[in-house]
């Protein structure tokens, strides 16, 4: 069974994720920033919190990918998964820090890793540098203007650690080495988790409910596809069955960001 790394492992999304993989039988390590937050990490777990270790570190003190290659020495995962953030707290240069640096030094020294064979990054659906192709132009226009907006300095951090996962995972391939990166895209988040998702060539702006996100992201892991940027909205489609669709028919948001996509 895989042993997982969970890096921003108090956040609200982390914290639903972290029942989910245990229940798989899966082992866990959930990185915090403070002890304090332990009691929170423990009590997600609940009876599974034996197959659970916590390790607190500081993302923002992480400045290398030798910074980032201690952490997975020490904790040995064969996934990881990013879902930390520095929430938009000032000052801003966290959000470079955080949320671009430290993701980009952790996909580097996993995809160096050979016994790490798939990293997930929790994005969001804005986070791109062209007009997807099934977007209105009206839903493009709108992401433009939050991006150029209120989420300036979100949308540069996120865009670039999710491009440095397309050439990790583009270049392990060049390698002929197995490396699944996920880029998981959800739209504005919300605590509703009725109902289903959409999952895919989405509409540009949504909401979804982070425990669908949650749920999403740990199928994603369990299955054997070979990675892309996946878009992720409230919809009518089960998750299970709306994750094994986007496996099967090779399905990847990345299209119309360049000439490859992420898991090619």
């Amino acid at each position: 069974m895989p042993h997982v790394l969970l890096l921003g492992g108090h956040g609200k999304i982390s914290l639903l994720m972290t029942p989910l993989l245990l229940q798989r039988s899966w082992t866990l390590t959930s990185l915090i920033r403070s002890p304090d937050q332990k009691v929170d990490v423990d009590s997600a777990a609940s009876a599974h919190v034996s197959n659970l270790s916590v390790k607190v570190a500081d993302l923002e003190a992480i400045q290398s990918q030798e910074d980032a290659q201690s952490i997975l020495n020490d904790t040995k995962p064969n996934y990881v998964i990013f879902s930390a953030g520095a929430g938009g707290k000032p000052p801003k240069s966290r959000t470079y820090t955080i949320d671009r640096d430290a993701c980009t030094h952790f996909i580097n020294a996993s995809a160096s890793t050979p016994s790490v064979t798939k990293f997930l990054l929790v994005s969001y659906i804005g986070s791109r540098r062209s007009r997807a192709p099934w977007w209105t132009d009206d839903g493009w226009a709108a992401t433009q203007d939050v991006n150029n907006g209120a989420l300036k300095d979100y949308h540069i951090a996120k865009l670039a650690a999710d491009e440095a996962l397309v050439e990790a995972v583009k270049r392990k391939g060049s390698e002929g080495q197995d490396f699944i990166g996920w880029c998981l895209r959800p739209g504005n988040l919300t605590d509703d988790n009725e109902g289903g998702v959409a999952l895919g060539k989405t509409k540009a702006r949504g909401k979804v409910g982070r425990g669908k996100v949650a749920e999403v992201a740990v199928e994603l892991l369990a299955e054997k596809g070979r990675g892309g940027w996946v878009d992720c909205l409230d919809g009518d489609e089960g998750v299970e069955e709306g994750v094994r669709r986007i496996v099967r028919d090779e399905i990847d948001c990345y299209d119309g960001e360049g000439e490859t996509s992420a898991g090619k």
